[in-house]
């Protein structure tokens, strides 16, 4: 596993809320979210919220992976939210006009409501 970047997976109601902390670039780190993302979702866990407050950075093959789950998400019939996105991770997502394709949240309540 790489150690630059690590996920938890805890469930709140039904919601999988999945929270990365670390880098997350080209390698392991995308494999580890696109596994992760796959196998909520074969287990029929359709509403998934990636929290990235711990994440400290993105390159453009992260960004690419948060794009790629999210169609495969919409895909089977599920949702993928963004929590928390801040600093570089933040920056990214707004250069790259990413967030007109998420939807995200600051406040984890509202975002598990939202659901």
């Amino acid at each position: 596993m790489n150690p630059e970047v690590a996920v938890a997976v805890r469930h709140v109601g039904n919601v999988a809320l999945v929270d990365m902390t670390g880098r997350l670039t080209l390698g392991e780190g995308c494999s580890l979210l696109r596994d992760t993302v796959k196998e909520l979702l074969e287990s029929g866990r359709k509403h998934i919220l990636l929290s990235l407050k711990g994440m400290t950075y993105i390159d453009s093959s992260g960004l690419g992976q948060l794009a790629g789950c999210y169609v495969t998400a919409s895909r089977l019939g599920g949702q993928l939210k963004i929590l928390t996105a801040q600093g570089k991770v933040h920056d990214m997502l707004q250069v790259t006009r990413l967030f007109t394709v998420f939807v995200t949240f600051s406040d984890e309540a509202e975002a598990i409501r939202s659901f």
